[in-house]
């Protein structure tokens, strides 16, 4: 049996001032002509309420550089979805933090690169946008909405988590989601200057679990851990085509944000068909979802619907075959190229985009 989708990720645009090095968007991006208009995700999001989806996340590169992005706020809000607005904070202003209350706007989910101004403007390859999402934090906390602080950890800003930390603290989140990079897409080409050691894994996680307890009722805070580190994998987005779906700017629905860097997958388009007809029948979705699909080791294994055979996205980067068993299990055949990754670790130069 197929579930409804809880959520909706609408990735509204590629575009985005700044140049993180572990962007998780796709290598070779949308352009602003291909993106939907306004309209279209209306439909999409009065689709996605039919569905069953709760809420919507819009997302980006930077949804709010769409002109639109109050109309698509609108849209949403009207389609009765909770709305989380995903931004790096750097183009928000009184004015438009003020339209998007009005259009509905229920909770905000603003990046951080770093707790410190010079770490951050290297890493997101922009001068002065850390104190723009100072300000930022401060727009959502006079507009009485919840912040979540969406904080991307590596090996070149761990040294700083106990800092980001009290930076949601000192800007008035309620959350923080301390996410350690996901190797795919642009990140997977900066692997080398991103992946911590394991000391730094665990130190992490020490900081993370102290803080819990010392911040409880207060702050929550919510951790993703790398795969490179790891014994078994985890259950990837809740499962393939289970839970969740993303919309891409150009419209192709897709069972996770990094679906598309499994080259040849085909995904089906909301132009051409609904929501219901990708989710439902959509050979992309029925290809990896269940357990039917699994090969050796993951087939038969009692942990096969926990981890449902961990990423695809991973196994087919790692891999060259999303079929294969998620690297991250120490049971898969590939296991290896996760040790062989973290003895290479340790290039200091972050890649941009367009910069060879």
């Amino acid at each position: 049996m197929v579930n409804a989708p809880l959520a909706l990720l609408a990735e509204l645009t590629h575009r985005c001032p700044l140049r993180c090095p572990y962007c998780s968007n796709p290598v070779e991006l949308s352009r602003a002509s291909a993106e939907l208009a306004t309209a279209e995700w209306a439909r999409v999001f009065r689709e996605a309420a039919d569905l069953g989806c709760l809420q919507v996340h819009l997302s980006g590169g930077e949804p709010t550089a769409r002109r639109d992005i109050v109309e698509i706020v609108a849209a949403a809000h009207e389609a009765g979805l909770y709305t989380n607005l995903i931004t790096a904070g750097v183009l928000l202003d009184a004015a438009l933090m003020q339209r998007l209350v009005a259009a509905g706007l229920d909770h905000v989910q603003l990046s951080v690169q770093d707790a410190e101004e010079a770490g951050a403007e290297r890493i997101g390859g922009m001068k002065g946008a850390h104190a723009r999402k100072a300000d930022a934090a401060r727009l959502v906390r006079e507009a009485g909405l919840p912040l979540t602080l969406n904080a991307v950890v590596h090996r070149q800003n761990l040294h700083n988590l106990p800092a980001l930390i009290a930076l949601a603290l000192e800007w008035g989140a309620g959350r923080i989601e301390v996410a350690h990079v996901q190797y795919y897409g642009w990140a997977l080409a900066n692997r080398a200057a991103l992946l911590p050691t394991r000391a730094q894994l665990d130190e992490a996680t020490r900081i993370v679990e102290a803080a819990r307890a010392a911040h409880r009722g207060r702050l929550v805070l919510d951790y993703v851990v790398p795969d490179y580190h790891a014994a078994r994998p985890k259950a990837c987005m809740g499962g393939w085509g289970s839970r969740f779906l993303a919309v891409s700017p150009a419209g192709r629905v897709l069972p996770c944000h990094a679906a598309e860097s499994i080259a040849g997958m085909v995904f089906p388009n909301v132009r051409e068909v609904s929501l219901h007809e990708a989710w439902y029948r959509g050979e992309a979705f029925e290809r990896f979802r269940g357990t039917a699909w699994m090969p050796p080791p993951c087939r038969g294994c009692a942990n096969a619907e926990k981890d449902w055979g961990g990423c695809r996205c991973q196994a087919f980067a790692l891999t060259g075959e999303a079929a294969n068993t998620d690297p991250a299990c120490v049971l898969s055949p590939h296991h290896g190229l996760l040790a062989a990754a973290v003895a290479e670790a340790g290039q200091a130069e972050f890649r941009y985009r367009g910069v060879a």
